[in-house]
């Protein structure tokens, strides 16, 4: 397993930002896009309306549902054609499961990243801009 944190620093280092990505084997990860779409699809019960809420296609979204589904043990999502009785999308236990354990995952390195940030803040010139 391998886990990358980016953190960014934008206007003030004291604004540091996080964004947890973790990869599992070597092509199975979750970040923050993948959570996104979960939470989401669990909010709004549609990909399509997940994909409008974060400003995503349908069909990014799609992929993303389709590649998780894939990729756990079990489908993370189960969606239904739309038809006389409605379509629409709702995260299976599995991956209610998935993202509980991601965002406990997301808390507990930004309590981690939030401890040592102010040694690693004391480092950077006032004037740095983050420009490579």
């Amino acid at each position: 397993m391998r886990a990358c944190m980016k953190t960014r620093l934008d206007s003030s280092p004291l604004d540091a930002r996080m964004r947890f990505r973790v990869q599992i084997k070597h092509a199975v990860a979750i970040g923050p896009g993948k959570a996104a779409v979960l939470q989401a699809v669990a909010e709004t019960g549609s990909i399509a309306q997940a994909g409008r809420v974060l400003g995503m296609s349908y069909q990014r979204v799609w992929s993303l549902v389709r590649a998780m589904n894939v990729d756990f043990i079990a489908p993370l999502v189960h969606s239904q054609r739309g038809g006389s009785a409605g379509g629409g999308a709702q995260l299976t236990a599995t991956g209610e499961q998935v993202l509980a354990v991601y965002r406990a995952i997301e808390r507990d390195a930004e309590r981690a990243v939030a401890k040592r940030l102010p040694q690693l803040v004391a480092l950077i010139r006032p004037e740095a801009t983050g420009a490579e």
